[in-house]
């Protein structure tokens, strides 16, 4: 669900507010909801804090700078040690293998455009293919082969030939979560994935 963004507050899906969910392990969503909380102060809670630290950012900057520092105090590292963490919404922008940038998030950008265009215009000379790649800082031959490695998973063209790796894995998941999925959620949310490549 996409809401309305309260000015001065950053995107969703922008580069910062991504940086700082996989920091605090806080999905961008939640951490949008209590931004849009801290805009209209709706808690006395948050009332008082922006009381203190509102109208003085270099004050707000001290206190976050200590807070980041005492990240691991006590030990934390080795109390946690040997303890199995399950990653969730932080996979979506962790490159899909250790020697790709690909990620989860930018294959859902490229379905997207995918289901845009046809086989024969999945080329690296498309203007599209082009202008999706420049703005994911990829070479538009990684875009053609994402389109290749979704064109294995399109039941519709029921290809033949087999693909296997990492790509193709990944693209599977992705497949199955907006392949089959309304057209429209899979748009609407490759827009708002967008604003992490705007500066």
């Amino acid at each position: 669900m996409y809401l309305q963004k309260p000015t001065g507050i950053k995107p969703m899906y922008s580069k910062a507010m991504v940086d700082l969910s996989l920091e605090l392990h806080i999905a961008p969503q939640q951490l949008f909801n209590k931004m849009c909380q801290i805009a209209n102060l709706e808690t006395p809670r948050i009332e008082h804090i922006w009381e203190v630290y509102g109208q003085n950012p270099r004050k707000l900057k001290r206190a976050v700078n200590l807070l980041r520092e005492m990240w691991g105090f006590n030990n934390a590292l080795e109390f946690y040690e040997g303890v199995e963490t399950i990653e969730s919404f932080e996979k979506e922008f962790k490159p899909i293998a250790d020697d790709t940038t690909l990620t989860p998030m930018m294959l859902v950008l490229i379905l997207d455009e995918y289901f845009r265009l046809t086989p024969i215009t999945m080329v690296p000379e498309t203007p599209e293919v082009q202008a999706l790649a420049k703005m994911m800082r990829l070479k538009p031959q990684e875009v053609v082969d994402v389109m290749e490695a979704f064109q294995h998973c399109d039941p519709y063209l029921n290809r033949k030939d087999e693909m296997k790796g990492n790509l193709v894995l990944a693209c599977q998941q992705v497949w199955r979560r907006f392949g089959n999925s309304e057209p429209q959620e899979l748009a609407s949310y490759a827009e708002q994935l967008k604003d992490y490549f705007e500066h």
